[in-house]
């Protein structure tokens, strides 16, 4: 019989690296304690590690351009809008 994998979420993988980085249990002792492999949390740790910078550089990047986009779509909802009842009225709907 195969075994299915476990998908972890992003918040779980963040709370066992920085477990990891803090040092205070071995990697063996976090990996009994949250029923990881070993190497997965080493990964995870490794990857924290390496794209730690990007939580303060990329956050603000995109966080303006969603804001950028959200006002286009209001926009866009706007004209639509007064278009389909510009052509309701002429319809005589």
């Amino acid at each position: 019989m195969k075994k299915s994998r476990k998908n972890h979420s992003a918040k779980f993988k963040a709370k066992v690296a920085m477990a990891a980085l803090k040092g205070d249990k071995t990697i063996a002792e976090l990996a009994q304690q949250y029923q990881v492999h070993a190497t997965q949390i080493q990964q995870w740790k490794k990857q924290l590690q390496e794209q730690a910078e990007l939580a303060f550089t990329k956050g603000i990047v995109l966080n303006s351009g969603e804001e950028e986009k959200s006002k286009e779509l209001y926009e866009k909802i706007g004209q639509l809008t007064m278009e389909r009842d510009f052509l309701s009225e002429k319809l005589g709907r």
